[in-house]
């Protein structure tokens, strides 16, 4: 027998979530397969069978915590795919015990197979997705009628059954709902936050508390990045198999801003001043989960066709929820973008432990004034600067975002100094 343990995840995290099982007792896994996955705080991880076998059991429910060391799975290494596994010990030490006190054994053990029985046919045949993902949607599985053969849920079951509004589903979402303020009449639901949404909200309360956040702001004229981007975004594209985009110019204008004012590009470790001497450009991706940060590492280095590559590569892993600690650890300074879902104007907060973050918004069309006499529309958009102004200086925050702006409105400059 094998037991499957919790390894260790990554430094700092030393306990996670049970989110699926991939693989169901009675299954045959071979050496490598991934069995389940848990949610940590940061990412999703997969555990592996280290050796082929029948998965045995299994000691944890999807939504239990465990901790690194701890026996999840227990792995028959003498089972065979499609057969059985050579005779245990216990059971040949069974043949050897008399008639009466095996039929006693019997009789005893009797009450809980009928209890197990009694549960199977209770609990309908669902995959694990499908199970949790009932009971975040507060929908019965037993009201659900499926589509597979073998009558097991899947998660498409659950969406059909949820849009055509079964009636059953209805009645016991409505009944198990508690209501506000004791009226019946104004009913409500109730949601377990998941391990990274608990996480977030607690990391984000600890940067208001722990840093002194102010945010500047300014506007950026992007009529000269629209320019140059419509005029090389094909060729560009069709010498790097990457779409030309805003993010790319930003890091960049971003990088050369940080070199001008390095204590941007730091971070307090007690009573100390860590100044970074890399840039490893953290980018704000959302995803179903929330909201996660992976980092362009290094990115100083690459030009603009390997930034939005890797860029559009973490985005990717990120929405898959194949993204690795490495990925999300160690980052200097962090871009978020609030402008793809219409943001006009918003305050960042601090990806901590870093002191700065730079929040991009909405390309929107606004009059501005040429001189003293005309005025024009034109693309404008509003940049933030979070900053811990424990160690960086108002004076150095509004140069910061002033030297990001320069940069962007003549975006020649990026190119040439690269």
């Amino acid at each position: 027998m094998l037991e499957v343990k919790v390894p260790e995840l990554a430094e700092s995290v030393t306990e996670g979530t049970v989110a699926e099982w991939l693989k169901q007792p009675g299954d045959y896994v071979e050496k490598g397969d991934d069995i389940v996955e848990l949610e940590t705080d940061k990412v999703n991880v997969e555990i592996s069978a280290e050796e082929s076998g029948v998965l045995k059991e299994t000691k944890a429910e999807e939504g239990d915590t465990v901790k690194v060391g701890d026996t999840i799975a227990v792995i028959d290494t003498e089972a065979s795919e499609g057969g059985g596994s050579a005779e245990p010990a216990e059971k040949k030490e069974e043949k050897a015990e008399p008639k009466e006190e095996k039929k006693a054994t019997e009789q005893k053990e009797a009450p809980k197979e009928t209890s197990d029985s009694a549960d199977s046919e209770e609990r309908v045949i669902a995959s694990p997705a499908a199970r949790k993902y009932a009971r975040e949607k507060g929908i019965d599985l037993h009201a659900v009628s499926s589509r597979d053969p073998l009558g097991r849920v899947r998660k498409e079951d659950i969406d059909a059954h949820q849009s055509a509004g079964s009636k059953a589903s209805s009645e016991k979402k409505e009944s198990s709902a508690p209501a506000a303020d004791g009226n019946p009449m104004k009913p409500v639901q109730r949601e377990k936050m998941s391990r990274r949404r608990q996480t977030i909200a607690k990391r984000l309360v600890e940067a208001q508390q722990t840093a002194a956040m102010l945010t500047t702001f300014n506007e950026v004229d992007m009529t000269n990045l629209l320019a140059l981007r419509k005029r090389w975004k094909e060729r560009f594209q069709e010498n790097n198999d990457v779409k030309l985009g805003f993010m790319s110019f930003f890091t960049k204008a971003v990088i050369g801003a940080l070199k001008q004012y390095p204590y941007v590009n730091a971070e307090i470790d007690g009573d100390e001043v860590v100044l970074k001497d890399f840039y490893d450009i953290g980018v704000a991706v959302s995803t179903d989960d929330g909201l996660v940060v992976p980092v362009v590492r290094d990115a100083d280095r690459l030009g603009f066709a390997g930034i939005e590559k890797e860029i559009g590569s973490l985005a990717t892993k990120a929405q898959n929820k194949k993204l690795k600690l490495d990925d999300l650890q160690g980052g200097t300074f962090t871009i978020t973008n609030g402008g793809v879902f219409g943001s006009l104007w918003s305050t960042p907060i601090l990806n901590a432990p870093q002191v700065g973050i730079l929040g991009m918004h909405k390309t929107q069309m606004r009059p501005v004034a040429i001189d003293n006499e005309r005025f024009e529309n034109r693309p404008m958009m509003y940049i933030a600067l979070s900053y811990d102004h424990r160690i960086i200086d108002g004076k150095d925050a509004v140069g910061f975002l002033v030297k990001v702006k320069e940069l962007i409105e003549d975006p020649e400059q990026l190119l040439l100094e690269g």
